[in-house]
């Protein structure tokens, strides 16, 4: 199922929550709603559920306009964060909920739902924990009960809110892992939203970046984390050093010197590169030029605090851990990818 989102705004007290956003998500897909708290991330994926109406604009359905349809004239699945099991119920009675509470004339019999029931609890590989109660599971294998009753009733559209956020980190990638074979496996479109970047770029056929209220980017994981398409989402996605800098004469300066990078137009700008991804160099004619500040551990390198310009710039990189660097020795460096955006005058 195809769903559109047409110049929507959302105004919740004349707060604009949604700005203007249009996304066309195509059937099959798995989309991630990505952004900081306050971005409408949630805001959109309540539209597009039929949780609320938007101010202006349109949600489109296979084309057909569903903007003032109930969630049940929708057929959504929705899987929130806390699961919303109901605890008075089995592991089965969870998963038959929606089929059983249907009006008589569209409700399956009781072989059918038991039938779906047993062949959900296989795909969630909960096969034998049927008679279970929702205390007696960790919180991985509530959340997947909690995804299998919203497949019961066979949705259009698949919706989770912050799926993992209340798990651990261990079991929240196990589940990113199992989400994503099972979304190949049943092939439902399927919108998600996290601030989880990380989750996000794993997950997700496309990633769509959101900030205040507007759509900064939408694109493949490669395409977020390796051209961003504005400073916020250079931020946002993975970690960035940046540098105020000017272009002159297709080159890019520091201060009164160049870098040795190109780049087109002129003025002033900022500089963005990613701290592990550079080269080292023993001289230059035209690099970055710094005095090491500070040093920390990380996992499998050494994050070097580097002042430039005299002290008038700093920026982070990252070094083997071996690397000889000692406070305030001389380091050369380049980086081999980089992003420069114009500030406005």
């Amino acid at each position: 199922m195809d769903v559109s989102v047409s110049h929507v705004t959302k105004e919740f007290a004349r707060f604009p929550a949604l700005n203007d956003v249009s996304l066309d998500i195509h059937s099959g897909e798995l989309i991630a709603l990505l952004g900081p708290s306050g971005s409408g991330k949630t805001t959109l994926l309540r539209l597009i559920a039929g949780l609320d109406q938007p101010t202006d604009g349109q949600i489109l359905f296979g084309g057909e306009d569903a903007s003032h349809k109930s969630v049940q004239e929708r057929n959504i699945g929705f899987v929130f964060q806390h699961y919303a099991l109901f605890r008075h119920m089995t592991v089965a009675e969870n998963i038959g909920f929606g089929l059983k509470v249907r009006p008589a004339a569209a409700r399956p019999p009781k072989t059918e739902i038991r039938r779906r029931v047993g062949e959900l609890l296989e795909m969630i590989q909960l096969s034998g924990l049927e008679k279970r109660y929702p205390n007696q599971l960790s919180g991985g294998q509530r959340q997947r009960v909690a995804l299998a009753r919203a497949m019961a009733i066979e949705p259009r559209v698949l919706l989770l809110d912050e799926p993992f956020g209340a798990l651990d980190a261990k079991v929240r990638k196990e589940l990113r892992k199992w989400l994503r074979d099972f979304h190949d496996r049943t092939g439902h479109t399927t919108v998600f939203v996290t601030h989880d970047q990380e989750e996000a770029l794993e997950l997700a056929d496309r990633v769509v970046v959101m900030s205040q209220g507007r759509i900064e980017q939408v694109g493949s994981a490669d395409d977020v984390y390796d051209r961003p398409s504005s400073p916020f989402v250079h931020r946002f996605i993975g970690e960035a050093s940046e540098v105020a800098v000017r272009m002159e004469d297709g080159e890019v300066w520091i201060d009164d010197r160049t870098v040795g990078l190109k780049a087109d137009g002129n003025g002033p700008a900022r500089l963005f590169f990613r701290p592990h991804d550079l080269e080292l160099l023993t001289g230059c004619g035209g690099c970055f030029e710094g005095v090491v500040v500070g040093s920390r551990r990380l996992a499998g390198a050494r994050r070097l605090e580097v002042e430039l310009g005299g002290g008038r710039h700093r920026v982070e990189i990252d070094v083997p851990v071996d690397h000889p660097a000692a406070m305030k020795s001389g380091l050369n460096f380049r980086p081999r990818h980089w992003r420069v955006f114009p500030v406005a005058g």
